[in-house]
């Protein structure tokens, strides 16, 4: 067991790419049994690990922006490229759609990743007697078996249905689970209770691993790299995801109350005119950022801001617009609104003058050499936390303790928010809940689970130039496609005993 936090010098990735989740290394690659053959192979696979997750497909693109995509909280506006049109259309969704493919696919390349370093550590370790070096191997395994818990997280929250009870969940449709990258595994879906047990096991394992001596004094924040806090921050994620709300609460507290971590705030300032807040997403810097995917000029992932802006130095010709009523929701002392939109006269003919979304319009450091739009995704925030932990308080009927999370979060991004936040019924404290989930996490990707699982519908209204096709969509509450569907390629296999979703049919 390793109980020491290290970072390790992001260097070139290994090749392991994969296309779908039995696709292995090519014929001409290194052979299996010849590749991973010291501690220093092993970490160099990790970055590999670690840069598949840069993917465009993942969480500086597709990952992120299509589940909010699809729901009511950005708009296509006329004249638009008509990218990811069929996913805002909604009812166009495929099992052919070559962006739903490119997140099924690169999430199990990170799993094949793993799996590949996993099943070739053991041989290394034997060869291995150097205590510093076997404390490596350690945490390098931590750090896979996090990376495939997380990838697997992801694909439940998509392709699965939610998680309703243990007993349900034993009953649907969950992923296919692969541990090893040279196994017999059936190309089968598992049970979603299986699927998630699967990612509390690597959790279990991770958290093990990267445990920290007792003595740690150092930053955890900000990091681009694993440790026992990102583990924990997930394991309160996928708890409330499952309705374990004395989980969620154990998690969210252990990271809430670690003392690593502080919500960055919207009225201190950094420099002259720039908050703590806005700095998490003009330069990628947050004391609130428990894990980001970590980005340099010379190697980064998708451009995440270009759909809202695509800017070319001279106009800017969004494709997707904020939804009014999610800017409405935005109290005039919440300076988050500030943060995110900022009104602009489009490039377009028409000439639309609207709050765009400039969250993502890209670190200032990318923009000084001409790199516009990218933005390092903050997957695990402090934030999140205070609102699982308030959800889940909410839902065992600790409405006053959830209205103190509440209040956490308003204090640090109001311009001033004195006294407690009123939460009333469980019902009224829900409804404060799920705004504060648009507010502090809009368009980060949650938008769409976040309505499945709590068995909601949405409508859209028309906006000034907004497409008609899609702006006046109502979709009812556990419609089929907030389930995905899962890739035709997947079901077309040979050997393949995949079942499709509803929505594939």
């Amino acid at each position: 067991m390793i109980k020491k936090f290290r970072l390790y010098i992001m260097l070139a990735a290994v090749m392991l790419s994969a296309t779908s989740c039995l696709d292995k290394l090519p014929e001409d690659e290194v052979p299996f049994d010849q590749a991973i053959q010291t501690v220093d192979d092993v970490n160099l696979a990790v970055i590999g690990i670690y840069d598949a997750y840069k993917s465009k497909y993942l969480y500086s693109g597709n990952l992120t922006l299509l589940p909010d995509l699809q729901t009511d909280l950005v708009y296509g506006i006329n004249g638009n490229t008509n990218i990811y049109g069929d996913i805002w259309r909604w009812k166009d969704i495929l099992a052919t759609n070559t962006d739903i493919e490119a997140v099924y696919g690169s999430l199990y390349e990170v799993i094949n990743r793993c799996n590949f370093l996993l099943d070739r550590v053991d041989n290394v370790r034997k060869n291995t007697t150097d205590d510093t070096a076997l404390d490596k191997l350690d945490q390098c395994c931590g750090e896979a078996y996090f990376a495939r818990a997380l990838a697997y997280s992801e694909l439940i929250k998509l392709f699965c249905k939610a998680y309703e009870s243990d007993e349900d969940a034993t009953n649907q449709l969950g992923v296919i689970l692969s541990q090893h990258y040279r196994g017999d595994e059936e190309m089968k879906r598992s049970s979603l209770k299986d699927s998630y047990q699967f990612v509390l096991d690597d959790l279990d394992r991770a958290a093990d691993l990267l445990e920290l001596e007792e003595d740690f004094s150092g930053a955890l924040y900000d990091t681009p790299y694993f440790n026992e806090y990102t583990v924990y921050a997930l394991r309160a994620r996928v708890a409330l995801y499952m309705k374990k709300w004395d989980e969620a609460i154990k998690y969210s507290t252990k990271v809430i109350e670690s003392g690593y971590y502080t919500l960055s705030s919207c009225t201190q300032q950094i420099s002259s005119g720039i908050s703590y807040y806005k700095y998490m997403w003009t330069n990628d810097h947050s004391t609130e950022a428990i894990w980001k995917v970590g980005f340099t000029i010379n190697s980064y992932g998708g451009r995440l801001g270009t759909i809202f802006a695509n800017y070319d130095y001279t106009t800017l010709r969004p494709d997707y617009v904020p939804a009014k009523w999610a800017i409405n929701l935005y109290d005039a002392n919440d300076l988050r609104a500030s943060t995110f939109f900022q009104s602009f006269t489009t490039g377009y003919s028409h000439g639309l003058t609207w709050p765009l979304l400039i969250k993502y319009f890209g670190n200032e450091e990318f923009t000084n050499y001409k790199i516009l739009h990218v933005t390092m995704p903050k997957v695990l925030r402090l934030s999140e936390q205070y609102l699982i932990r308030a959800e889940a308080y909410v839902q065992s009927g600790k409405t006053a303790e959830a209205g103190k999370d509440i209040t956490a979060i308003r204090a640090a991004r109001y311009a001033t928010y004195g006294g407690s936040t009123p939460m009333g019924d469980k019902e009224n404290a829900m409804k404060v809940i799920e705004e504060e989930r648009v507010k502090e996490l809009y368009m980060e990707g949650f938008r769409l689970q976040d309505l499945k699982r709590w068995h909601k519908g949405f409508k859209r209204e028309l906006q000034d130039q907004s497409l008609s096709n899609g702006s006046s969509l109502k979709v009812e509450a556990d419609d089929p496609m907030f389930v995905w569907p899962i890739p035709q390629h997947e079901l077309d296999a040979p050997g393949s005993e995949v079942e499709p979703n509803e929505s594939n049919k």
